[in-house]
């Protein structure tokens, strides 16, 4: 049998991932109708809206291009099964909150309810794509839904298709991906779906940058690259550590051995943390997956990774309440970004809720800007969604409209997002609306510190001994 061609794609999901994929799909093969569904109403309504609902550099553009031509976003997620030949599945997979596994393994409510739908609603043989973040052989827990709810006649071959996008620069990676990777059963059937969906992503992209492999090996695929970047991350933030008790600089250590081609710079920078929605969720999924294999020293290793980041923001902000005088009851701090990082508005996982946390519990009070985290979710993530009631916490909080409106009067000013605008801001006016001594803690490495030190401030840094 020859690979079907696929004309008409539905994606189920209308979060970060499925939205700008299936967008820059639609701009890029004006041939086939992309549909991307969710039940949420508020979500689509978004989507069909000048104000989209997830900010990325040059998504707008894209969903303007092929809005209405070739690009849909509906709530009849039923209508979009039925008529098409390929599914993305493409919904939130959070790491369990209670249950066998909870705090490691992955909540796959979402996506079996969704393969439910897809075999309950289907009338013609399908593809089904896993787009989401999922452990190791989910696909075989797909397959046996499908088979156990599909009507006669009716075949489904699941391909795993994990993405590999940096918030923040989404857009170009899909437009210019290192590698798109494609995981199919070995069978014949499996092949041609392969195939197929290949086909696809090679109207832009040259055929060497799509790998096709096992189904299990591209599931594990997506676990193990973000594993091992996040390993960088904390492999840096630790040496910080080392650092600031030596005396030594991390940014002139990480020059250094990433000029090893062996090793290169990527992934060196160190900072408070790193946050996001995968970095965290899929460690701590190598992690249960070890574990379930009984591999309890794979399982322990992977495990570090996770540690030393939640060691890094917790040293970040003792090291705040250390440097101003071990109290900061009272005291008024200026939190300098929301977001887990620059050009995104997405917070999950952040390391600034973190380390606002921590100033709370101190008695702190904090003003908190971000250009693009709206307030209403700022508050979302500090009460944890409603779980810590926001009542006693309110006089401690003020979300501002600007940096320097945050600043002002703060005995303490925290980078903890890098975004541009604050290598740029009036630092002389804001050092003019402090009280003395004026104090910034770099949690990014990303500020000029002998230009701050010359304007009166008193710098603390990451992975420095010194204090500038």
């Amino acid at each position: 049998m020859a690979p079907i061609e696929v004309k008409k794609i539905c994606c189920i999901g209308a979060g970060y991932v499925g939205g700008p994929t299936c967008a820059v799909i639609a701009l890029k093969c004006p041939h086939i109708q992309v549909t991307i569904v969710d039940l949420n109403q508020a979500r689509i309504d978004a989507w069909n809206s000048d104000n989209l609902p997830i900010y990325e550099p040059g998504l707008d553009e894209v969903v303007k291009a092929a809005k209405g031509k070739n690009l849909f976003f509906s709530t009849n997620v039923d209508k979009a099964i039925a008529e098409a030949d390929l599914i993305f599945v493409s919904v939130n997979t959070p790491t369990k909150k209670s249950g066998i596994g909870a705090g490691f393994a992955a909540d796959l409510n979402y996506l079996q309810l969704a393969t439910r739908r897809i075999a309950e609603v289907s009338t013609t043989s399908k593809i089904v794509v896993e787009k989401s973040t999922v452990p190791c052989r989910t696909a075989e827990s797909m397959r046996t839904i499908l088979e156990a709810n599909s009507k006669p006649g009716c075949t489904f071959d699941i391909l795993s298709n994990p993405e590999f996008l940096a918030e923040g620069t989404a857009i170009a990676d899909l437009f210019n991906p290192d590698r798109v990777l494609i995981g199919s059963l070995q069978t014949q059937s499996g092949k041609d779906a392969c195939e197929a969906l290949k086909k696809v992503y090679s109207n832009w992209i040259s055929t060497d940058r799509i790998l096709t492999v096992g189904l299990w090996s591209s599931e594990l695929s997506k676990l193990a690259a973000n594993a091992m970047l996040a390993q960088r991350i904390s492999s840096i933030n630790a040496l910080s550590a080392i650092c600031e008790a030596t005396g030594a600089s991390v940014d002139e250590v990480a020059h250094a051995v990433g000029r090893d081609s062996r090793v290169g710079p990527k992934f060196l920078k160190a900072s408070v943390g790193f946050g996001g929605s995968c970095f965290q969720k899929d460690i701590l999924n190598l992690v249960y997956l070890s574990e379930s294999l009984h591999l309890p020293e794979v399982a322990k290793y992977w495990r570090a990774v996770v540690e030393m980041n939640e060691h890094q923001k917790d040293r970040f902000a003792r090291k705040v309440v250390d440097t101003l005088f071990n109290t900061i009851t009272g005291k008024k701090i200026a939190l300098l970004g929301w977001a887990f990082k620059k050009d995104t508005g997405d917070t999950r996982e952040s390391p600034s809720i973190s380390i606002a946390n921590h100033f709370l519990s101190e008695k702190a009070r904090i003003s908190i800007y971000d250009p693009q985290v709206t307030e209403s979710q700022m508050w979302l993530d500090l009460t944890n969604y409603g779980d810590i009631p926001a009542e006693p916490i309110k006089p401690h909080v003020t979300v501002c409209e600007s940096a320097e409106e945050a600043c002002k009067n703060a005995e303490a000013i925290v980078i903890c997002t890098e975004w541009d605008e604050f290598k740029t801001l009036d630092w002389e006016k804001i050092y003019a609306n402090c009280p003395r001594p004026a104090f910034v803690f770099d949690g990014r490495l990303m500020l000029d510190r002998a230009a701050l030190k010359k304007i009166g401030f008193t710098v603390v840094t990451i992975g420095t001994g010194d204090r500038v």
